[in-house]
């Protein structure tokens, strides 16, 4: 099993730092636009750019969560020069997933349907949504390089 979701493990971060990247860029811009220096959220593209349902939901929101649930079970189970590597590659990915979880979700759903998303306390939130978005690209990058070195380490 280890030479099965080990590799698809790392091939899921991977992909899911590079859309993570994407999504930085490209995508929060038009859900949340910068107006006289304060963020405005765009339902409307949230809507079009429905990337929860449309994207991450067929990449990690499913998937990513599996391998993370499923490797971390392999790992307790495993032992060598791997081992380490791939329980802190485990256990970071785990993290990300329940923030994603805990916070992203929740939030995108709320200012989706919140008629006063342009609040003051929707500036706040959004800005959260922001700076807490590096921070869960960061955790999947060192979830994928620590995995990787794992998968090097098992072969």
């Amino acid at each position: 099993m280890t030479e099965i979701l080990l590799p698809l493990f790392v091939l899921n971060l991977a992909m899911a730092f590079g859309a993570g990247l994407y999504e930085m860029r490209v995508v929060l811009p038009k859900w949340f636009p910068v107006s006289a220096g304060q963020y405005t959220v765009d339902r409307q593209a949230m809507t079009e750019l429905e990337s929860g349902r449309t994207f991450w939901g067929f990449v990690t929101t499913g998937p990513l969560t599996i391998l993370t649930l499923a490797n971390l079970c392999l790992v307790w189970q495993s032992e060598g020069a791997a081992h380490d590597w791939w329980l802190v590659a485990s256990i970071i990915a785990l993290a990300e997933r329940i923030g994603t979880f805990a916070f992203f979700i929740p939030t995108a759903i709320r200012l989706q349907a919140d008629n006063g998303a342009n609040s003051v306390n929707s500036q706040s939130i959004i800005r959260r949504w922001i700076q807490a978005n590096y921070l869960r690209n960061l955790l999947t990058l060192v979830a994928c390089l620590l995995a990787m070195k794992a998968m090097l380490l098992a072969h």
